[in-house]
């Protein structure tokens, strides 16, 4: 104890050795000290956890278990003691170099690593547009298009590598073509661009795989949006909007429900302006929205917009993309986000496989982190580290 009060320093190994517990600093994610010590540890009040400062690039990462924290793989040239570092996010499906030359390839990177993607393995069937989830463990692809709108559910285990895609036999209810989100037991589907644009939201249990159930229904009707969650939420982010008279009206609604619920969407605020076909993931605390079209696909935008998940509230400006983006992908971990640009010009749109990324608990402008295989579009994506994670 220091003389006159104050706190003690202590210097070199110190050892606790009170039977009890010692209690860190504590603050919510608006309040977190920035260029601190690398190690700096506290307790995040909106997630509910403990974080770390890992230095100016990353810097905070939650403290969190994960049965796969160490899987990554499959990036760039790291040293090999590196090689199995870092979380993996799989992309998967899309259209080629024309709307008939559809893909069944599975991409996978680790998030940690910048470098280009590898080969995982290979979907039963060629297929774009499918909303993916992740428990941890288990992959779950469910609808899209073959080119027909299709229902099936499928599901592979994302540490393996190879053609392990399951049928799982069972289908969506109310969706097809969805955007997907879930936390660590419950995958959700919403925001349906299939044969007719719906307001469903249909559910499964990710590791008993059945039919999906219905969950409740959207504030409205639209199609091709967005969905991320958190450990608890999940949101539904803008689209197109059919029920008006011609052309389609992109908005700027976002919806919440809890996931581990029953029951209608509630609206959670509004984007800065209406867009469709865009990407988005989070972690536990941020939710980023990345490019889109406000203006029913005639152009793009490059804006990255985030909204913080345990409040209500209107996105804010995050930054810019490196260039604009329609009918991309966006996977992310606890700290870091990756987006697949899909296709950057205006009409129907060249094909890309560039991947770039920025850290969630910033904000600014995305960097290169690599390339997926092929040039592609229209696909979709997880990772075993995601906001419901």
């Amino acid at each position: 104890k220091k003389e006159n009060g104050g706190t003690p320093d202590l210097l070199g190994k110190t050892e606790l050795t009170s039977p009890y517990f010692f209690v860190p600093p504590s603050g919510d994610t608006a309040s977190r000290p920035q260029s601190c010590a690398a190690g700096t540890l506290r307790f995040n009040t909106d997630a509910g956890t403990l974080e770390v400062y890992r230095g100016d690039t990353i810097g905070w990462e939650f403290i969190e278990k994960r049965d796969n924290q160490y899987l990554g793989g499959g990036t760039g040239s790291p040293p090999s003691h590196l090689s199995l570092a870092g979380t993996r996010a799989v992309i998967l499906g899309g259209i080629g170099s024309s709307s008939s030359n559809l893909t069944d390839r599975i991409d996978f990177f680790t998030l940690n690593i910048l470098g280009n993607a590898q080969d995982f393995g290979d979907l039963t069937t060629a297929c774009y547009s499918k909303g993916v989830v992740c428990d941890g463990t288990r992959v779950v692809a469910a609808g899209g298009r073959t080119p027909s709108f299709v229902q099936d559910i499928h599901f592979f285990t994302i540490s393996s590598v190879g053609d392990t895609v399951a049928d799982s036999g069972f289908n969506l209810n109310n969706t097809e073509n969805p955007n997907a989100c879930s936390d660590s037991v419950r995958g959700l589907f919403a925001i349906t661009s299939g044969s007719a644009y719906k307001n469903a939201i249909d559910y499964i249990t990710i590791q008993s795989i059945g039919t999906a159930q219905d969950f409740g229904d959207l504030t409205d009707i639209r199609g091709y949006g967005a969905a991320l969650a958190s450990k608890t939420r999940g949101c539904f982010i803008g689209g197109l909007d059919t029920t008006q008279p011609a052309p389609d009206l992109d908005i700027d609604v976002i919806d919440f429900v809890t996931i581990r619920s029953t029951g209608n969407a509630i609206d959670f605020g509004n984007l800065i302006s209406g867009i469709s076909s865009m990407g988005a993931a989070s972690n536990a605390v941020r939710g980023i929205v990345c490019g889109g079209t406000p203006d029913n696909q005639t152009t793009r935008i490059n804006n990255i917009q985030f909204i913080t998940i345990a409040t209500t509230g209107n996105s804010v400006d995050f930054g810019d993309l490196l260039n604009v983006s329609i009918h991309g992908c966006t996977v992310a971990n606890s700290t870091r986000f990756v987006h697949h640009r899909s296709r950057t010009d205006s009409g129907h749109g060249s094909r890309v496989n560039i991947l770039e990324f920025a850290e969630i608990a910033s904000t600014g402008n995305t960097q290169d982190f690599g390339d997926l295989v092929d040039d592609q579009s229209d696909r979709d994506g997880t990772s075993n580290g995601h906001g419901g994670l």
